[in-house]
């Protein structure tokens, strides 16, 4: 918005305020631009601008093609309809064709110094001077002035004195204006001209429309062509009211509503339309109760325009500031993505990757078919700087993962498999199954379910005399085997009744292990390396140890390398040495523990403050990745710089805390990486023969135990595909549950060949894969937070990972110098990182909370606390019960009672009723196809043509939602429409008039506006 500024009798206009979604003012001091609020508008200005557009020009459709013959029109226009004064015309002219001087802009009295002079000055200047752009707009001129009208000779004057001060061109001020960049692309600028001039003796007001958007030169602070042009110039005195209105029109442009309605409006009612619809929603904040001067921070989430498009009345909508039926304030908490006032949660949503096709494989060939197309872009969109932190960030938490699992693992299995063993399986697992998988951001991985079963496993074939890894094979074969007639038979569509429940239930209890495990390392640190407590700074002088040699009556030959009395030489070394010999005071304590010696001393047990030490390292690694990565949301520095320290955060905090661990050149554990590449145990090789050590009855009972690991790689593989290809992570490519348990059921069976773990999908690992590659919008504008677009899919960074950590054998000699407590900071943060957004964790904070001081969630508004709280502590009874079960024996039933977290949900139906439920949990999807058909609907039929099997049924379903009311065209009496919002009518159904046409007309509460199609 630009006002007209006065310094004697020049003028010019003068950039005061501009919008991209939200107000940005000028300050006083006119160095600087405000901070980015909300537009507090007065009730009157909106209604003065609703008289203005009453009785002001309205030119819609306007065929545009420089500034001075836009103004022409305008004026033309206001001469005709008796609004302007024939004898003003040169005056209103000259006005409006004033310097636009913007806030990048030297003040008036310096950049009026080149423009205020009169056309002859400007003809005198040498041609060299003049820009080749003036004098193409000169020529232009001349051209327009023998085509025009005689009647136009004033204005024609008029325009050539103004020439200089309009350049059609953009300026290097606009060419190097960095406020481009939160532009979004292919926007459209809407300009504002308000002022008071003393020649007027009523305001001349203007609305336009261009047909197609143009360059105005100046006329815009930065060159985005313009498509809408509002013009306010009134009598002097009224400054403060002229700038109020031009304020309400820029509020309303921005507005997503009015803007379309101004696109799409032909007459003038449509526009006073559209500025009624705005003031039905107009929120009036009394006088006494609010200073206007106060400017209001944009909010975080603002109601997008489809919810504000509902046609249903206000009294169904619900109540504003938080009613019975109001909803809103759907953060984090919130149940799926609903939670606006009066609108149900969005339903549990059943894609149809999981509708069960009754044919042999069907649901494998169609996850084939959906993502064969975008095979080639799994490649190409990961060459991407985010990837690269990515990598960094998941390879680090792959390798700690593998070498702690291979460490358990050898120790459960007597070392027929260890850490090489889970370094070359993950590699392998990891990077076939990211190439070919039908979901490559999932992470496979070692969990404790299959290492709690390799350890019952190994005693059991101990303890009866069975050979482990032939047993261990068959196992593996039956599993892959059933695993493959998991995926014939279509059985992944068992996931869509797997809820909110069971998903956050897992993915709570994964998470707290990854906690627990990590402050259990730390806290072992402590018993390994303990404190000095006893130290007394008092004792000092006591404080000795010495070497005290064994028996002199025992003798033996010593390394020639040990410290050697006074009296023996180099000569007497060839020859036996009595150990009495010895100056046993001279030796180190390894030396003196080597030769048979014993410490005597109060000071020989002194340990460093190890444990200290490791403590700041692993919880330094942990808040500085935190501090890192809300880093972005900071106001320091500029933005590309914070998103970069952002996205490299773990790694920066290892760099970090590396290189403070080498500072102080502390013995703290490092990380041990395997250097040669051989089986851990010698007997065994890399590849097991499946015959001949055990008897023959083992090999068909093998599929018993197999069932047990097919049920526990089925529900960890498909819960953590659920919770990644969750709607809230907005993935567009396609997902793939059957093609992912194929893969997993063959690489189950290669590792049991092999001698290898078995691996499945890691939650927490995948979920860390996920947030690592997030984007948002990379221009947003002023004020507003930057929107999440989804996720980066990809195959690149899990690929690049799983090959890094093949090849970590050869990266051990710098790896050596990572410290394992900064490891089991790297854990703890993702353990912590994968509980955000966990709907079951806020719940669990609302009980530390007064109810005066919870935050406001959706499901809050609409289910009562008490039944929150109970829900709350059914899923944390169920979390506690999964818990004890892992932390004994009983963990080999661990995938059965996920199984049972289905059932209990199932069961809770008989405790809350669907509308909690539908808030704090999903409907589940079979009470959807327990409703009463409609009996006018003929049943299609099936394959067999007697009838629809499920899938058809739900998929006629889905085409008469998306329908509407198509079915008024066909004559159906009572047709089903859609829930709230728009009912849609393809144009090929509708009924049609050849002469009069369609007009589709929006109703909404006070006023309607029509748009024939």
């Amino acid at each position: 918005m630009d006002t007209l500024q006065h310094d004697g009798d020049e003028m010019e206009w003068k950039e005061s305020a501009r919008w991209v979604k939200f107000e940005e003012k000028v300050e006083e001091g006119g160095e600087r631009w405000s901070k980015p609020h909300v537009s507090s508008l007065s009730l009157h200005s909106l209604f003065e601008l609703r008289a203005c557009l009453q009785t002001g020009t309205v030119l819609l459709d306007l065929n545009g093609h420089s500034l001075p013959q836009i103004i022409d029109d305008v004026i033309e226009k206001q001469i005709e309809d008796g609004l302007l004064k024939p004898d003003l015309r040169d005056k209103v002219s000259y006005v409006l064709l004033r310097k636009h001087r913007h806030q990048t802009k030297k003040p008036i009295h310096r950049s009026l110094v080149d423009i205020g002079k009169s056309v002859s000055s400007t003809t005198n200047r040498s041609p060299a001077r003049i820009p080749p752009a003036a004098t193409n707009l000169r020529r232009s001129t001349e051209d327009l002035r023998i085509r025009q009208k005689a009647n136009y000779g004033r204005l024609r004057h008029a325009q050539s004195r103004s020439m200089n001060d309009i350049s059609v061109t953009p300026n290097t001020d606009q060419l190097r204006n960095k406020f481009m960049k939160k532009i979004p692309k292919d926007a459209e600028a809407s300009n504002v001209l308000v002022g008071e001039v003393a020649f007027l003796d009523q305001p001349l007001v203007a609305f336009v429309r261009l047909v197609q958007s143009i360059l105005l030169g100046g006329v815009t602070e930065v060159p985005v062509p313009t498509r809408f042009l509002f013009i306010l110039l009134g009598p002097a005195g009224k400054a403060k009211s002229y700038n109020e209105i031009g304020r309400a029109i820029a509020a309303l442009m921005v507005d997503e509503l009015f803007s379309d309605v101004a696109y799409r409006a032909r007459t003038r009612e449509d526009l006073i339309a559209g500025v009624d619809e705005f003031l039905d929603e107009v929120i009036v904040l009394p006088p006494g109760e609010w200073d206007p001067n106060i400017r209001i921070e944009p909010p975080k989430k603002v109601t997008s325009a489809d919810k504000r498009k509902s046609v249903l009345p206000l009294h169904e909508l619900g109540q504003m500031n938080g009613s019975v039926g109001g909803g809103g304030g759907g953060g984090p908490g919130g149940a799926g993505s609903g939670g606006e006032d009066g609108e149900m949660p969005a339903a549990h949503e059943i894609g149809e990757e999981l509708l069960w096709t009754g044919r042999f494989c069907g649901g494998l060939f169609l996850d084939i078919k959906r993502k064969w197309p975008w095979f080639p872009s799994d490649f190409y969109d990961g060459f991407h700087l985010q990837s690269v932190s990515a990598v960094l960030f998941i390879y680090l938490g792959c390798i700690t993962n593998a070498i702690t699992f291979g460490g358990l693992l050898g120790d459960a299995t007597d070392n027929y498999q260890g850490v090489m063993e889970s370094f070359l399986g993950t590699a392998m697992a990891g990077s076939v199954f990211c190439l070919f998988a039908g979901q490559p951001l999932i992470i496979l991985s070692s969990t404790g379910p299959i290492l709690i079963f390799e350890k019952l496993l190994f005693d059991f074939s101990k303890g009866n005399g069975i050979d482990y890894m032939e047993f261990r094979l068959w196992i593996g074969l039956h599993a892959a085997l059933q695993c493959l007639a998991l995926v014939a038979a279509d059985a992944s569509f068992i996931v869509q009744y797997i809820t909110r429940f069971t998903e956050e239930g897992f993915s709570s209890l994964i998470s707290f292990i990854f906690i627990y495990d990590a402050v259990k390392k730390m806290v072992g640190a402590f018993q390994y390396f303990p404190l000095n407590r006893d130290f007394k700074p008092d004792d000092i002088t006591t404080y000795r140890c010495q070497c005290v040699a064994p028996d002199a009556v025992n003798t033996t030959l010593f390394n020639t390398s040990a410290p050697l009395a006074p009296n023996i030489t180099n000569s007497s070394l060839s020859d036996p040495v009595n150990l009495t010999a010895l100056d046993w005071s001279q030796l180190s304590k390894k030396e003196c523990l080597k030769y048979g010696g014993s410490l005597l001393g109060p000071s020989c047990k002194f340990v460093p403050d190890l444990a200290l030490m490791s403590f700041i390292l692993f919880f330094g690694t942990y808040s500085m990745t935190l501090t890192l990565k809300k880093f972005k949301f900071s106001r320091y520095f500029p933005t590309k710089l914070r998103k970069l320290v952002s996205d490299f955060s773990i790694f920066l905090s290892i760099l970090m805390f590396v290189g403070l661990d080498g500072l102080f050149g502390l013995d703290t554990p490092k990380l041990r990486v395997p250097t040669d590449f051989k089986p851990t145990r010698v007997d065994r090789g890399w590849l097991i023969f499946p015959f001949g050590k055990n008897p023959w009855w083992i090999y068909p009972a093998s599929a018993l135990p197999a069932l047990l690991v097919t049920i526990l790689v089925f529900m960890d593989q498909q819960i953590t595909a659920v919770i990644v290809n969750r709607k809230e992570n907005k993935l567009r490519k396609a997902s793939g549950y059957h093609l992912d348990l194929l893969w997993v059921g063959l690489l189950l069976g290669v590792c049991s060949f092999l001698g290898l773990p078995w691996y499945v999908a890691a939650t927490v690992i995948s979920i860390a894969h996920i947030d690592s590659l997030k984007m948002e919008t990379e221009t947003s504008a002023p004020g507003e937070q930057p929107q999440f677009l989804g996720v980066r899919e990809q195959r690149v960074t899990g690929l690049i990972v799983f090959i890094l950590t093949g090849t970590s054998v050869f990266l051990a000699p710098i790896l050596k110098y990572i410290p394992m407590p900064v490891l089991y900071g790297v854990f703890l943060y993702m353990g912590v990182a994968s509980l955000n957004g966990i709907q079951f964790w806020d719940r669990c904070k609302l009980f530390l909370m007064p109810a005066k001081h919870q935050p406001d969630y959706a499901f809050l508004r609409h289910v009562p606390l008490r039944r929150v709280h109970l829900f709350t502590l059914v899923q944390a009874l169920c979390l506690a019960v999964l818990w004890a079960l892992k932390s004994t024996v009983a963990a080999i039933v661990f995938p059965v009672m996920i199984l049972g977290l289905i059932i209990v949900r199932k069961m809770l139906d008989l405790v809350f009723s669907q509308h909690d439920l539908a808030w704090v949990d999903n409907i589940i999807p079979e009470r959807e196809k327990k409703k009463e058909r409609d009996p006018r609907t003929p049943r299609a039929p099936g394959r067999d043509g007697k009838g629809g099997g499920r899938g058809t049924e739900r998929r006629r379903r889905r085409r008469r939602r998306a329908a509407g009311g198509a079915a008024l065209a066909h004559g159906e009496a009572e047709p089903r429409l859609p829930p709230p919002s728009v009912i849609k009518i393809p144009s090929d159904l509708a009924q049609t008039d050849p002469q009069n046409g369609i007009h589709c007309i929006a109703r909404k509460r006070s006023s309607s506006w029509s748009y024939p199609l």
